[in-house]
């Protein structure tokens, strides 16, 4: 006998050996039982998933001998030519390569003639999709008032493409993919049969591979029956299909991620030498990714996750947040798009697994964004304390003389006696006599990581260049009068941050609740206390000399006299000195 491919030989022979449809089964039982028979059936879904099954079922419970029933007898000569695809009253054709309109019109001559021997004249046209448009408009008319004999049977996996002039005038039945459970017991059913050992563990990745189709599970069934003799092992569908599997991908990840990547690049590497190909490499990255997705989100069905529970790398999942496992999951499928553009595949997954060691760190967008809000949020209402700290620095142009603090004073006042007090001679001797008094600060410094909020109102108000300067501030303080003082360390941040200050000053009020007025202070670090950036210093110990900072001084908008002016000023009275024939200092009259 010759040999049956096990999808052949497994076809369903009565509809309740349909498995995974059971909507249709027992609309289709019901009709035949009730004698509601349709002229017109429109059967969609997926591949392998039982239509045409279902539409040589249907034929053979209206034309069995026995009578009419849902449970066709399949021993009667109409039974067995149907099955065997022979009769003569049961006419298959495949629309994708019957598309024409001329076709479509042999089949209305034909239906004009009634069965030979059987009780209907049925019609299974498979992707009938395919079918031109002049097609189908040639067929509308027979399928809307055809023979009381005739019945149109159709079968389509890409149901938008069908018009809707023709969905209307048929019953549709849509067909489901058929949980991997069933896929499952199906394989071990056909693995007994033939009298193989399988692994739960095999038989699973075949289910798996198949998604949702019988067909392809009983195709992959025999090619993986083909090599494994009388036992298949999950290990030998790995070695024989040049799969990196589960386990190898997990150990990839895990160390590249967990601080190692020198090792999984070794392991990626014996993945190569085996003969798996980057494309499958990154197909089952991908899988893998969506594998621990899916169990962070709290699935535990080891036939939606792809995997048992126990495979799954629990230090791995705990490792990493829900974002950035969906970050990884859409990098290998982008990789897996522009590896055709690429001038060495094996360099990209390479790459890739180089990149996954910094995937722990990796901070998504929106999740900044929502600790910035209650960063914001926990501000304005109290909750979160910015720590303060005063500090004052005071000029030496202020005081010439040591600063004493007030306590100080009154206390030196009080032991010394009152002494009538000298008038000063000179301004020099007023300021050492007299200093100023020094009062208790009132400014209360704010914490200086509030820049980053500052930053975050300035580019919602369009000001993004003005966002970038406000880094350079070194010191916030309020001053209790609502104003808020911005101490700059870089002149040229300070002068590009005034014609703006009126935005800074809505940015600095939304941050801390209340309307406020910004003035800013320029602070420049004294020369000799600066230091070189390793830049500057690595340039220097490659051209030599030395490093030299100049001041540059702010802008200032009051006019001040500048020593250039006044040396001007004597220079143009010297032009105006006349000397003297004599001692006597007056100009010459000849002159």
């Amino acid at each position: 006998m010759a040999y049956e491919v096990t999808a052949t030989r497994k076809r369903p022979q009565d509809f309740e050996k349909l498995v995974g449809q059971e909507f249709v089964v027992s609309t289709l039982e019901n009709a035949i039982q009730e004698g509601r028979i349709a002229h017109a059936y429109l059967f969609s879904g997926p591949r392998g998933v039982g239509k045409t099954s279902s539409a040589r079922l249907l034929a053979k419970a209206l034309n069995c001998e026995r009578g009419m029933s849902a449970h066709p007898c399949g021993e009667c000569s109409s039974c067995r030519e149907i099955a065997a695809g022979t009769s003569v009253d049961v006419i298959e054709i495949d629309g994708a390569s019957n598309t024409s309109v001329n076709d479509i019109r042999a089949i209305k001559e034909e239906v004009l003639f009634p069965p030979q021997s059987s009780r209907y004249k049925i019609y299974i046209i498979d992707e009938v999709h395919m079918l031109s448009t002049s097609a189908f408009n040639a067929l509308l008319k027979t399928i809307e008032e055809p023979p009381e004999y005739i019945i149109f049977i159709f079968a389509t996996t890409e149901l938008q493409k069908v018009p809707a002039t023709i969905r209307s005038r048929c019953q549709q039945f849509r067909f489901q993919l058929i949980p991997q459970e069933l896929i499952q017991s199906c394989l071990k059913s056909a693995a007994d049969d033939l009298s193989i050992e399988a692994d739960e563990d095999a038989l699973f990745w075949i289910a798996k591979e198949a998604t949702g189709s019988m067909r392809d599970a009983y195709t992959l069934f025999d090619q993986v029956a083909a090599f494994s003799g009388n036992h298949i092992t999950l290990q030998k569908i790995r070695e024989r299909l040049n799969l990196a599997g589960f386990s190898k991908i997990s150990e990839i990840v895990s160390l590249s991620v967990l601080g190692t990547p020198d090792k999984a690049i070794e392991v990626l590497s014996s993945l190569f030498e085996a003969g798996v190909s980057p494309e499958q490499i990154v197909k089952d990255s991908a899988d893998f990714f969506r594998t621990i997705l899916l169990y962070k989100t709290g699935i535990r069905r080891p036939s939606l996750l792809g995997v048992s529970e126990d495979d799954i790398p629990k230090e791995l999942v705990d490792a990493l947040s829900k974002e950035q496992i969906e970050a990884a999951l859409k990098a290998e499928m982008d990789l897996y798009r522009d590896m055709r553009y690429s001038i060495s595949p094996r360099f990209e997954v390479e790459l890739m697994v180089s990149r996954l060691s910094s995937l722990s760190s990796l901070v998504s967008g929106e999740s900044l964004m929502q600790e910035i809000k209650k960063m914001r949020e926990g501000i304005a209402e109290g909750k979160v304390i910015v720590k303060k700290k005063v500090e004052r620095v005071i000029a030496k142009e202020e005081v010439s003389t040591p600063i004493e603090t007030k306590e100080r004073i009154e206390t030196k006042e009080e032991s010394e006696p009152q002494t009538a007090k000298k008038e000063p001679k000179t301004v020099e001797e007023a300021i050492v006599n007299n200093p100023a008094p020094i009062e208790e600060p009132t400014n209360k410094a704010i914490d200086i990581s509030l820049i980053p909020l500052i930053q975050d109102e300035l580019r919602y108000m369009g000001k993004s260049v003005e966002s970038r300067y406000i880094t350079a501030a070194t010191a916030i303080e309020d001053n209790g009068d609502n104003t808020i003082l911005i101490t700059m360390g870089q002149a040229f941040q300070y002068n590009s941050l005034l014609p703006s200050i009126s935005h800074l000053s809505k940015a600095v009020g939304k941050i801390i609740g209340r309307n406020v007025n910004v003035r800013l202070e320029l602070s420049i670090q004294k020369t000799n206390e600066r230091k070189a950036s390793p830049k500057m210093e690595a340039l220097k110990s490659i051209f030599g000399g030395n490093i030299e900072f100049r001041e540059v001084a702010a802008i200032t908008t009051e006019k001040e006299e500048t020593p250039e002016k006044e040396e001007k000023t004597n220079d143009e009275q010297s032009l105006r000195i006349y000397e003297a024939d004599g001692d006597s200092g007056s100009p010459d009259e000849d002159d």
